[in-house]
């Protein structure tokens, strides 16, 4: 299985040379742009294939499988950092869901926006191209250094993404500050890896959970707040949000698929790797202070998204409250509960993602994301109702759901650490069914609104996609078991 390892990383950059390519002879001949789009669907649907085998034949014991060794120093004794080593990337339990989701998001945002990209689709697919190999690497990297210049590199394309394919007029501000508050945040990580580099004399991800227990109290402290402040941006949690709503608002419908679905989880993942494993003392410390901004964000998410008069906002808000549930549960450091905050990041990807999809069709029809506007869709558009009508109870948690499973978990472990924060935990999801129920039933039922003049149901794409992605909502929520062992397995490694 060594080659399909190590064709992983390799596929998203001959996908971005064969749309450069592809992309100048259509320039030439005056050729439409549905041959690149078939092309990027033909690649991006190529990596889906040999992710799920990589999963397939994946060791169920929990430790990391080889993927790639790549020794570009040419050798220790040639090298001229040769403490690095070798740059050494790896699956494990935990990095190949996360895979999966990457690679399942990705054609799902060509085929969302296969109208929607006109003649300049090349650089688009060649963008979405390079976000997809910055997020394998992420994902498979073993040492935090490379960890950090993947994990910023996603920056570029995203913010290229936003800035020239945005919705609106305010797309540059938009994409200005998703790229200052993530930069700013990501700065901070790297002045922190430069102290553990320091301390110990190597960034191998491995290496440094061995001796974790090594590492000064003062040091890990100083190297927790760096690092916390980074994921926490990224996640977004209170108050390091701000930027979420803008960039959900303008980005088009892959940008904001991409955005909830993945990078958005970039920060959870990142803080259940690099916490408790490298820095086991200092979240312990900070453990008071990650339960407050956790519990913050639950409420403050869920108050902030019931006032909400904007559908991407709404959906937008909403993922800052799912989220600052993962922040709570990361303080317990028990099997329960990280088990639990990983199926959150999981199966709320694939919600939300389905979520901002959902109202971007309603918006493409009407050319309005005033919920205002909106009542009586169930009449007009009886399978878009229908399908928002499933997303909204999954978003909620409702049993049988993958954000059920998350949650019960989530709730169980807070219960278990402290029944008080376990309520907090619990009014939560109350709040959450208060504004999802609000809005499903405001657009949805009732007699139809005089402003919808041409109300179109969806096509069949967009029914092919959205089917797909609420039945794979409600799999995971019916039979969790296969994804459970395989997540609990690698945290017994982890949290050992």
């Amino acid at each position: 299985m060594n080659w399909i390892l190590s064709l992983l990383l390799y596929l998203p950059p001959l996908a971005a040379v064969c749309h450069l390519l592809i992309g100048g002879y259509q320039r030439e001949n005056k050729l439409g742009g549905t041959s690149i789009k078939r092309i990027a669907l033909f690649w991006s649907l190529i990596s889906l294939i040999g992710v799920i085998i990589i999963w397939l034949s994946l060791d169920e014991g929990g430790d990391f499988t080889p993927l790639l060794i790549i020794d570009w120093t040419g050798g220790p004794e040639k090298a001229l950092f040769y403490q690095w080593g070798p740059l050494v990337f790896g699956i494990d339990g935990i990095s190949i869901f996360f895979i999966i989701l990457t690679a399942f998001i990705v054609p799902c945002s060509i085929l969302i926006s296969w109208n929607s990209i006109k003649y300049f689709s090349t650089g688009f697919f060649i963008c979405l191209a390079i976000v997809q190999l910055l997020l394998y690497g992420v994902f498979t990297v073993l040492d935090i250094l490379l960890f950090y210049i993947l994990f910023e590199g996603v920056l570029i394309p995203m913010y290229l993404i936003l800035g020239i394919w945005g919705s609106r007029e305010e797309k540059w501000q938009a994409a200005y500050y998703f790229f200052c508050y993530t930069l700013i945040g990501s700065i901070i990580m790297l002045l922190c890896i430069f102290v553990m580099y320091n301390v110990h004399g190597t960034t191998d991800y491995l290496l440094l959970v061995s001796i974790s227990d090594t590492v000064p109290l003062n040091i890990q402290r100083w190297v927790f707040i760096g690092i916390f402040i980074a994921m926490a941006v990224k996640i977004p949690i209170f108050p390091f949000h701000i930027w979420l709503p803008k960039a959900h608002v303008e980005a088009p419908v892959a940008g904001s698929v991409l955005l909830a679905g993945i990078l958005l989880k970039l920060g959870g993942y990142g803080l259940i790797r690099l916490s408790w494993p490298i820095l086991p003392l200092g979240t312990h410390n900070f453990a008071p202070i990650l339960l407050t901004v956790g519990l913050i964000g639950i409420i403050y998410g869920s108050l902030t998204t019931c006032r909400q008069i904007d559908v991407k906002r709404l959906v937008a808000y909403s993922s800052v409250a799912h989220m600052g549930l993962v922040t709570v549960t990361l303080v317990t450091h028990d099997i329960i509960g990280l088990t639990g905050s990983i199926y959150i990041m999981l199966a709320h990807g694939i919600v939300s993602s389905l979520l901002f999809i959902l109202v971007t069709i309603l918006y493409d029809r009407h050319h309005t994301r005033l919920i205002k506007y909106y009542r009586g869709l169930s009449i007009s558009m009886p399978i878009w109702a229908t399908i928002m009508i499933m997303a909204t109870l999954a978003n909620v948690a409702v049993p049988s759901s993958g954000n059920f499973i998350g949650e019960y978990l989530s709730i169980l472990s807070a219960f278990s650490w402290n029944p008080l924060i376990g309520c907090f935990a619990a009014f939560g999801v109350i709040l959450s069914a208060i504004y999802s129920f609000y809005f499903v039933n405001r657009v949805t039922f009732g007699a139809s609104s005089n402003y919808l003049v041409y109300p179109r149901d969806v096509n069949r794409r967009e029914f092919n996609i959205l089917s797909i992605m609420i039945f794979i909502t409600f799999f995971i929520g019916i039979y969790p078991s296969f994804m459970l062992e395989i997540i609990q397995n690698s945290l017994f490694y982890l949290v050992q």
